[in-house]
């Protein structure tokens, strides 16, 4: 269910709980220790039981870091979090700091001192992190101590349980193929890596792998869990049995070992002591486990999760699941706009009962599993925070005569949706349609978009804010990110931005989401997902060229447009658009929003 952060944090659990800390730090001879926003998977979403950057400073989003030494502390956070965490956390306490700009290796490069041990927890910090981490200790003359016990997890005493939702086979009439053939292509993928066998951290990886889906984490159905496949024989899953029920616990005892998550690390090394050659994600594995294998006499292959392409590789039975969702997800969003269109302008809906009647709409689907993500609902000046989440006191009423950005997603057994629209609120000015419209030039320059095999995202990126450009403007997020099949909402190794550099394939699903944000003003977005597909041949063409599949189907604010500033081909793509979105989801809405639909998709 929806939910704001002032539901979750409590800025004035600061001085006390880094005062436990401290003497916890003490009591083990250290002098500093970092608590990052992870867990030992570094998923989005983190469950309670491993939310320690929340217990120790009352912060909620997404991503941070909090370092303490004995006498200064600081809290680290992105562009996303520069106005919640200072509603979240006591300033006197964790003075904020941009994760970006002023990273905490930097803070450390200032304040670390000649013979000082900086504590770190071995399964939360990446292999990559931990070198960065070592240069700087190195340099100040300190130590970095790798712990394999959390001082926090001494402390907090209060402290919830794991999370042990339950596992459910995700059939293959959904996952479009056998666990068994998807064991065997990474098998086969290992064995041309001359790597003996992977470690898998991330439980999206896993719950592709085994096709299986869990509710260990909020947005995301993931069951928390490690896994190592050999290159032959049986991969192992290290999974809490009280998770498996008996007929799912039968199902995966044929296609793997079943073990503890206690069995995880002498799994490790027993791959070390084999003189095993593993292979691991250095940017996603722990560095525990990289020296448990190491320690054990192990070699570490360092590469890319190799799960990560082939699940983002979608099946023609994903694509149709996908396709299926957000045509079910369409008909809730046009039941919302229609309700919106007719409440907004009354002036007395606020950004909390906006995204919740949008929830609520999705709900009424009968199938909805979870929302995607926590919905960005942003009025006025908050629509201008492009990742603004809502709180009770952020909340605003939403205002006659701006922009309204809504950006949500739902998760249906069949697919993952995410879509933004940017709605007017009455009249809105000439500027504002100005704006509007550059937004939408760059979202059909994606969709329309042909190009080559073995093009990148960055490489399209540009395309998406070329017309900004020409008018001075930019937006500072990606274009689009990856998206999964009843996983992720946010999914790699594909995305459209200036660091897209891996080639997009038939059967990945991006966003495309250009925006325009005027600091303290409104803000503009327009998503819709995209599925990369083979183009038609082109007149003359001399190479196989891919193009998009727009699978969203939500009218674009009319209102909002400039039609003077389109080209005919735009003003053509539009009125396709609409005309699809008017003819597939007007028999799935009642008479009253299908007569708010017909007016909503008229062609220009």
């Amino acid at each position: 269910m929806f939910q704001t952060f002032d539901d979750l944090s409590d800025p004035s659990c600061g001085a006390p709980h880094v005062a436990l800390l401290r003497a916890e730090l003490s009591r083990r001879g250290l002098d500093g220790f970092l608590v990052p926003r992870a867990d030992a998977h570094q998923g989005e979403y983190v469950p309670p039981h491993d939310c320690r950057l929340q217990w120790l400073t009352g912060f909620t989003g997404s991503a941070g870091t909090a370092a303490v030494l004995g006498e200064d502390a600081a809290i680290f956070v992105d562009g996303r979090y520069t106005i919640q965490v200072r509603d979240q956390v006591d300033m006197a306490v964790f003075p904020a700091r941009h994760l970006i700009n002023e990273p905490v290796t930097d803070w450390l490069a200032e304040r670390l001192q000649a013979g000082q041990k900086l504590g770190i927890d071995a399964m939360l910090h990446t292999v990559r992190e931990v070198r960065r981490l070592e240069e700087i200790c190195k340099a100040a003359g300190a130590t970095l101590v790798k712990l394999t016990h959390n001082p926090v997890d001494s402390v907090w005493k209060d402290r919830p349980e794991p999370p042990l939702g339950q596992v459910a086979l995700y059939p293959v009439e959904l996952a479009g193929r056998a666990s068994k053939d998807k064991i065997a292509e990474i098998q086969s993928a290992l064995g041309e890596k001359k790597a003996d066998a992977c470690v898998l951290t991330q439980p999206d990886s896993i719950a592709w792998l085994f096709n299986i889906r869990g509710s260990d984490v909020t947005h995301t159905p993931l069951p928390l869990s490690f896994a190592t496949v050999p290159a032959e024989g049986k991969p192992s899953l290290f999974i809490d049995g009280r998770k498996l029920s008996n007929s799912v616990r039968d199902a995966l005892a044929d296609l793997t070992d079943l073990n503890e998550p206690t069995e995880f690390k002498p799994g490790l090394e027993a791959l070390g002591k084999a003189g095993a050659r593993v292979m691991i994600d250095p940017s996603l594995a722990g560095i525990g486990i990289a020296d448990a294998i190491t320690g054990a006499g192990g070699t570490l292959l360092e590469a890319q999760d190799p799960i990560l392409l082939p699940k983002a590789v979608k099946n023609e039975t994903e694509l149709k699941g996908a396709r299926a969702a957000h045509i079910r997800d369409a008909a809730a969003f046009v039941n919302f706009l229609c309700w919106f269109d007719e409440v907004a302008p009354k002036g007395d809906l606020d950004e909390i009962s906006a995204a919740e009647k949008l929830e609520e709409f999705r709900r009424n689907t009968g199938v909805l599993k979870d929302i995607s993500f926590d919905t960005i609902s942003g009025a006025g000046p908050n629509g201008a925070i492009c990742h603004y989440r809502v709180s009770r006191s952020s909340n605003l009423k939403i205002p006659v005569g701006k922009p309204f950005l809504i950006d949500s997603g739902a998760q249906y057994e069949d697919g993952t949706t995410d879509i933004t629209r940017t709605l007017a609120v009455g009249e809105v000015s000439t500027e504002m349609k100005k704006h509007y419209t550059l937004v939408l030039k760059g979202h059909i320059a994606i969709s329309t978009a042909k190009f080559p095999e073995g093009t990148t995202g960055a490489q399209l990126d540009t395309l998406a804010r070329i017309d900004l450009w020409k008018a001075g403007l930019d937006f500072d997020h990606g274009t689009g990110h990856g998206v999964g099949a009843y996983l992720g909402v946010h999914e790699g190794p594909q995305r459209i931005s200036k660091t897209g550099t891996v080639p997009l394939k038939p059967g990945m699903i991006l966003s495309n989401e250009p925006g325009y944000y005027p600091a303290g003003e409104y803000g503009i977005r327009i998503e819709n997902l995209e599925i990369v597909t083979p183009a038609r041949d082109l007149p003359g063409g001399e190479r196989p060229m891919l193009g998009f599949e727009t699978i969203t189907l939500v009218p674009m604010d009319l209102r909002l447009i400039e039609p003077g500033l389109l080209t005919a081909a735009e003003r053509d793509w539009l009125n396709r658009y609409h005309e699809k979105v008017r003819n597939e989801i007007g028999p799935l809405v009642a008479a009253k929003e299908r007569i708010w639909l017909e007016q909503a998709t008229k062609a220009i």
